[in-house]
């Protein structure tokens, strides 16, 4: 057997069996920043974007995203998710906007690529949602901040 796990006897692409493993409450969170600049910041602090609710619109996205997750990596499970929760908090200094995710499901295996996925997408959208005002902005610092449940056990990205 190949020590990869999505690889089967003969290396072909193969999607993990889970369905002997336990369901376990299962949590993954997730981050990213955008950098958006100074033209966009203020527009978007008060809510003066001229494509409406970026805020609200990222949310969604980000939600949606999460739920989708198995649609748009090949190799996922779908999973029945219990909650996803999508935050944002702003840095003036740096004219940035950090979106942190958090996924939560019972299920066989777990939630760290929609947690991911879902800061992506969250991103994405708030580009997509000021590009109007300015292309310059920077996606960057995606990252799996922690994951609990499952026989790997409880994992947290190191500090910076």
């Amino acid at each position: 057997m190949s020590e990869f796990t999505h690889l089967d006897e003969q290396g072909r692409l193969t999607m993990v069996e889970v369905g002997d493993k336990p369901v376990t409450r299962r949590e993954a969170a997730a981050s990213c920043r955008i950098r958006v600049g100074p033209k966009i910041f203020p527009l978007l602090l008060s809510g003066g974007l001229p494509k409406g609710d970026v805020w609200a619109a990222a949310r969604l996205a980000g939600i949606m995203a999460a739920k989708n997750t198995a649609q748009l990596i090949p190799l996922c499970h779908p999973l029945p998710l219990t909650g996803v929760d999508i935050d944002f908090s702003t840095d003036p200094a740096d004219h940035t906007v950090v979106i942190r995710s958090r996924v939560r499901t019972e299920a066989r295996t777990g939630v760290e690529m929609e947690a991911l996925v879902a800061a992506a997408t969250a991103a994405l959208t708030i580009y997509d949602m000021c590009k109007a005002v300015d292309r310059g902005m920077i996606i960057q610092d995606l990252l799996l901040l922690e994951k609990s449940g499952g026989a790997s056990g409880a994992y947290f990205a190191p500090s910076p």
